[in-house]
This record gives structure tokens, sequence and C-alpha cells, in this order.
């Protein structure tokens, strides 16, 4: 009799146990961001005024990595270089969840006019250039050191382990460098001991303030980085027929990727955008150059349909050259795989969302974007769902905001608390589930 009276006894305190890891409520996370929002908008601006390029991001991993110790979390530093990785682990076994921001700033000159605006300089393929965060990431890094101390404060609560992943380099690989950030985290094993059942993340982009949207499946481009290497034969500008017009033949070349692109891809089945977007030859007026270079990008949702297109676009720009009598190389390097939210996990997520986003506040069924981002190596690993968060200026149509990449981008500091409680009730529901 005593022995099933201690069974019972057993069984009734871990299922009090368990109720109380369920215990954290939508008030009480609200409750909890209110008071670390003061640091949370410090550390946006400090971040904003310090901005440092792809796998350079030494000072800002030097905060966080700070930030994550005071907190009590086991912190690993130099994770794909630069890249941070902190594990919270709750009072209790359960679930593990892993919450990802990235840290990268942009070779871009800022035109914003705030008053912690960047003036901030780095080395970009060896030339000295303007830095800013020009794409958000200060936010991103900002509202995820936010939800480590949120749900830090909550450990005692928490059944299972939250995973904080603070990624250098999403903007790609620097010249020189065979993998971006996300993919060579992962190869370091930013993603085992422990292995996180889901990951999550999130960016800021033009929006309604407040709103948050994102879709099943295929919701970011796959992204390919096109270079093409035009070989003719140098010749006076006056005698164009003695030499190989190389210039002649790098405008037929956008010509046929235009219309490639148009005229061979069913646009009512997957959007594909494919850009010739720089063209460098010749050194003077009246000189036709021996060489050209021309790169640009392809944005795509298929991957049949993207390995055809290219197979296409090296054939017709090998017969191109050849009418001329030119040569070319063709090369295609990928910068980042499509983002694929988990259906499963989607589903899941939009009452979550909603439930810090407030009603009337979450689309998520948006339409597809070209634009990409390498969480997408997360999801090959394990499953996962990113979402963006409406961040426009107080007044401003998204439609016309300026956009991310663009000097003048310069997202709205009233979103900051709405991040962080995305990233803590995304964090604690899934842990809840059954």
């Amino acid at each position: 009799m005593r022995r099933l009276f201690a069974v019972s006894t057993l069984a009734l305190l871990l299922a009090a146990g368990a109720a109380q890891a369920q215990a954290v409520d939508a008030a009480g996370v609200d409750a909890a961001v209110q008071r670390v929002l003061p640091e949370v908008v410090a550390w946006r601006r400090d971040f904003h005024q310090h901005p440092e390029l792809g796998f350079a991001e030494t000072r800002s991993a030097g905060v966080i990595a700070d930030h994550l110790r005071a907190l009590g979390l086991e912190v690993r530093t130099g994770v794909g270089k630069t890249g941070v990785i902190g594990i919270l682990r709750g009072a209790r076994p359960g679930r593990t969840v892993a919450l990802r921001a990235d840290m990268d700033a942009l070779p871009v000159q800022e035109a914003t006019g705030l008053p912690f605006a960047s003036t901030a300089t780095g080395n970009y393929m060896g030339n000295t250039v303007p830095v800013a965060h020009a794409c958000g990431h200060d936010m991103h890094m900002a509202m995820l050191m936010g939800a480590a101390e949120v749900l830090a404060g909550m450990k005692d609560r928490i059944a299972g382990t939250v995973v904080f992943v603070f990624q250098p380099a999403e903007e790609g690989a620097p010249p020189g460098e065979p993998k971006g950030g996300a993919a060579l985290m992962i190869a370091e094993g930013a993603l085992n001991d422990p292995k996180p059942e889901a990951i999550f993340g999130l960016h800021v982009v033009p929006g309604r303030p407040g709103s948050v949207f994102y879709r099943p499946e295929g919701f970011m481009a796959a992204s390919d980085r096109v270079d093409i290497r035009l070989k003719g034969k140098q010749t006076h500008g006056a005698w164009p027929w003695r030499g190989v017009d190389v210039i002649a033949v790098a405008g037929q070349v956008v010509e046929t990727v235009n219309t490639l692109t148009a005229r061979t891809v069913d646009p009512t089945t997957t959007p594909t955008v494919f850009t010739i977007a720089t063209i460098n030859a010749g050194v003077r007026y009246n000189i036709i150059p021996d060489s050209a270079t021309l790169s640009g990008t392809l944005r795509t949702f298929d991957t049949a349909q993207r390995d055809a297109l290219v197979a296409r676009a090296e054939t017709a720009i090998d017969h191109v050259a050849e009418a001329y009598g030119a040569t070319a190389e063709f090369g295609v390097r990928q910068n980042a795989a499509l983002v694929f939210n988990d259906p499963g996990l989607s589903a899941w997520l939009a009452p979550v969302l909603t439930e810090a986003a407030g009603e009337g506040n979450v689309n998520p069924a948006t339409p597809p974007t070209t634009v990409a981002e390498d969480f997408s190596y997360f999801q090959q690993v394990i499953p996962g769902v990113f979402y963006h968060l409406g961040a426009s200026p107080d007044g401003v149509d998204p439609a016309t905001s300026a956009p991310n990449h663009s000097p003048e981008f310069s997202p709205n500091e009233k979103v900051l608390p709405l991040g962080v409680k995305t990233h803590v009730l995304t964090a604690l529901r899934f842990l809840e589930r059954s």
C-alpha cells in the first residue's frame, strides 16, 4: 500500500511540475519584455553605431557573449569564425528549440540622419568602404538578446532547452570564403549538442508596424550568384572589324538572359528573377577591350526549374559569344537555398504569433518574396519557420518606405518589443507541446 502511495505521489508531483512549466502566460511575457525594453533599445543603437561586415563581427560577438554569460547561459564562441551560441537549460528536461539572429552589416553609406548613425568603415574586396546596418541585423541581435534575458528569468518554469544562435555573414560569403555564416556554423556543430528539434527566425522588412507575415513551404527565394567572363580581341574603336567586340557580345548576353527568363519560364507556376547587375570592360573611349566580365543574381523557388534555366543560359551565352568569334566562361555559385517553412510548424506557429502580435496582425499566407536568406541552410538540417516583422516608419506607406539594403533603410524601433515577444512565446509554446 505504501508503495502504491509513493508511486501516486510521484506521479502527482511530476504532473504538478509539468503544469508549472506551462504556467507562463502572454501577459507575464509582455510584462517581462517591457522590463528589458530599455536595454533592447540601447543594444540596438549601440550595434547600429558600430556595424561590422561578415566574419568581422568581433565587437558584436563580444557584447552578445558577455550578456549571455551574465545571464548564466552556457556560451560557445568562434562557431563559424565569429558566431555565438547560447544554451539555456530549463529547470526540467524536455524538448530543445533554437532561435536565430544574424549579425553582419553591409558596405553601404548610411543616409538615415539618425543621431546614432554609423560612421564606421571596413575592408571589402581590398577597399576601405563605409559600413552600415542597412538590413536591420542590429534590430535582430538586440531582440534575441532581450529574448534570452526574458527566458533566463523564467528558467525555473521552463521544461526543456533553448539554443540561441547568433550568426555571422548572413549577407553571403565574403570574397575568398567558400561558405557563408549559416553553412559554416552548421559545419562547425552549431546544431549539435544539444540538437534542436526546430528553429525559428525573423527579419524586419518594410510593412505595417506590428504586422507579422510569412507563408508555409517556399517563402524566400534561393539565390545564386552568376559570373560571366567574355574573351574577345582588342582593337581600335574605329576598326571594330579588326577585332572581336566583347562590348557588343555583353549587350547581347544581357538581352539573352532577359529573354530566356521571360520566354522560357512559366510565370504562373513559380517566380523567377535573373538579373545581370554589373558589366566591367575597357579603359578608354576609343579602344574595344579584349575582355569583359558580367555578374548577376538568379532567384528561384523550384530546384528543377532553376537547373534547367541555368543550363539553357550557359548554352545560349556560349552560342552568342561564338557568333561574334568570342568565348564565354559561365559560373554559378549558390548564396542561399530556398527558405522552406515546414508546413506543420507553419500552421502551429500562426496562433502563437497572434498571441504575441494580436488579432488581425498575422498573415500566414503572404505571397513569396524573391529576396533571399541563408536561414534556409538551418532548415535543411532541422524543421524551421522564418517570418517577417513589418517595420516601416510611422506614417509612411510600406510600399514607398526605404527597402532593406538602401542607405535610407531605418526600421521602426517600436517593433522591438514585438520581436522579443515573438521569440519568447515561440520558444515557450514549442517547449510546452505534448
